[in-house]
């Protein structure tokens, strides 16, 4: 256990195209938003359980469920191109100005991504008190496409590599396994220090550490991924594996 204010912030924008009001639909018998929240509740480090949203109804829900949700977020910061800075500054602006409060940590909880485990949300918490010079935890997964082999087309129509591995000047030639290893930011939960997003603008400052989760993910973006986020879902609750010894339950990579 630890003395610091950990505070779990759920940003949940009320605007979803691929589904609209997805944030408090029924899945697998609760509301989206409320596995993020009985998550957060049942960590060992977190401290206090905040949804940042601008619609009534997820407010509303969040409530029910146990969160807070102290303002409801200015619309400038909850359009589809907002970026998550600018939702941790504000809510942190926010807290500051109004309540004279600052976490020491903030641990970010995406809703479209319900199916996470309890105790490895206080893994990567616990990664980041253990290391007082990180900036910021960000849950990765080795990556199943490799930069090194990808190109780019430029104005004149030629093709160049995205990037290029020193010594090896034919990378896009040679084995994958010959390649460094590349991981891919899952969002699976990511834990960073306030100081990160106001002093250097930035969702993870200057020194991140990787918290590696190499389980099958699961979001809800669109309709099709419904049955797959369930199942998984139901399997958590249950204590099984997320899926099958044959691999059956698959998923798409979130982005």
């Amino acid at each position: 256990m630890s003395d610091l204010n950990v505070l779990a912030f759920i940003p949940a924008r009320g605007g979803s195209k691929g589904i609209p009001g997805k944030n408090i639909m029924p899945i697998a018998g609760k509301p989206l938003i409320a596995y993020s929240i009985i998550q957060a509740q049942e960590s060992r480090y977190i401290t206090r359980v905040m949804v940042s949203t601008d619609d009534a109804q997820i407010a509303a829900v969040s409530k029910e469920w146990g969160a807070e949700v102290p303002f409801m977020r200015p619309a400038e910061y909850a359009q589809d191109l907002s970026p998550d800075i600018d939702a941790f500054r504000h809510a942190l602006e926010w807290l500051a100005a109004n309540e004279g409060y600052q976490p020491d940590i903030m641990v970010h909880l995406r809703a479209p991504g319900p199916v996470r485990k309890v105790e490895l949300i206080d893994e990567a918490i616990k990664l980041l008190i253990d290391h007082p010079d990180a900036d910021a935890v960000r849950s990765v997964r080795l990556a199943q496409q490799t930069p090194y082999k990808m190109w780019q087309i430029n104005d004149d129509g030629l093709m160049q590599p995205i990037v290029r591995v020193e010594g090896m000047p034919d990378s896009q030639s040679v084995p994958r396994q010959m390649l460094p290893k590349v991981y891919w930011q899952s969002g699976y939960v990511d834990v960073v220090r306030p100081r990160a997003i106001l002093e250097k603008n930035s969702m993870w400052g200057d020194c991140v550490l990787p918290f590696i989760v190499e389980e099958k993910l699961f979001e809800l973006d669109y309709p099709d991924d419904i049955p797959a986020v369930e199942t998984a879902l139901l399997r958590l609750q249950a204590g099984l594996p997320l899926e099958d010894d044959d691999g059956a339950q698959t998923n798409r990579h979130p982005v």
